[in-house]
């Protein structure tokens, strides 16, 4: 093949590779089953939340660290997904991705696929950057799938109508419904820099469980670290510090000085971490 017709084939083999690497991802049963366990966790706290307002209880507690939105879902059940959202991210929604970017490259070495992967014209870093962009698809999805439950579950079992701000003022619905899109927007976007650490542990190693269990390791302790008053100091360049910084959006005017903190945060984990992710892989003898 001459220079001229690689380049063309080039763009639609890329193409090409990206679209395998998405249906592979979620076609897998393990992908499936993770979406669905983060579509049960806003189903889970709507019907708490119901059964302790039916029970004359209090609509739920305000006073803990987190965003105050548990409080607000029984006014108006669109802050089910400013809840759900606020309740996965610390652990849920990273974990399920820790599992994707964990198994990316690992999981075809220990099945034996990864050398067949990189016939060419794929190449290394082709393929390498087909997975992350795989696996930032499922960041984006898994994010969209707990705040399409949400909303399903508050619709149903909450009221709808203007959204009370964060500040004490009052939005209409189509206004606070756009502001939960931008929130999910700006979830997905908090999860790249993790991806892509993820991914980077995924090279390292040709055991597709122990890059999962590693990259889930990783995330406690960083979270563990990240609650220690004693780390002050280091915590704002930890990945998980500025995830809660969402709520911010729904302020009044919307304050966003902590939430492209963390999207400069992500972006530096993940130019940083993909770097090495692919220094590490393109120097990696492959042998399964």
């Amino acid at each position: 093949m001459s220079q001229a017709e690689a380049a063309a084939v080039s763009p639609l083999w890329t193409l090409g590779l990206l679209r395998s690497e998405l249906s592979l991802t979620f076609r897998r049963w393990r992908t499936l089953a993770l979406l669905g366990v983060l579509a049960a966790v806003p189903v889970l706290i709507g019907i708490a939340v119901k059964i302790e307002t039916g029970d004359g209880g209090p609509a739920g507690g305000g006073g803990g660290g987190g965003p105050a939105f548990i409080s607000q879902i029984t006014n108006n059940g669109l802050f089910l997904v400013f809840a759900a959202l606020a309740a996965t991210l610390p652990l849920f929604l990273p974990m399920a991705v820790g599992v994707v970017a964990g198994d990316a490259i690992a999981g075809e070495a220990n099945a034996g696929t990864l050398r067949y992967l990189l016939v060419a014209p794929a190449g290394r870093t082709r393929l390498l950057l087909a997975k992350y962009a795989a696996v930032c698809a499922f960041c984006l999805v898994a994010t969209l799938v707990v705040a399409g439950s949400a909303l399903t579950v508050g619709a149903l079992l909450f009221p709808l109508g203007e959204v009370t701000t964060i500040s004490g003022t009052t939005i209409s619905f189509g206004e606070g419904l756009a502001r939960a899109v931008a929130i999910a927007v700006v979830v997905a976007a908090s999860l790249i820099g993790f991806a892509a650490l993820g991914l980077f542990v995924s090279t390292l190693t040709g055991s597709g469980i122990a890059a999962m269990a590693a990259t889930v390791g990783l995330l406690i302790t960083v979270q563990i670290l990240n609650t220690i008053p004693q780390l002050h100091a280091i915590q704002p360049y930890l990945f998980p510090h500025y995830w809660l910084s969402f709520a911010d959006l729904m302020r009044e005017p919307v304050y966003g000085e902590e939430v492209l903190r963390n999207l400069g945060l992500q972006g530096l984990y993940a130019a940083v971490f993909g770097s090495a992710a692919w220094a590490r892989f393109t120097a990696k003898d492959i042998t399964a």
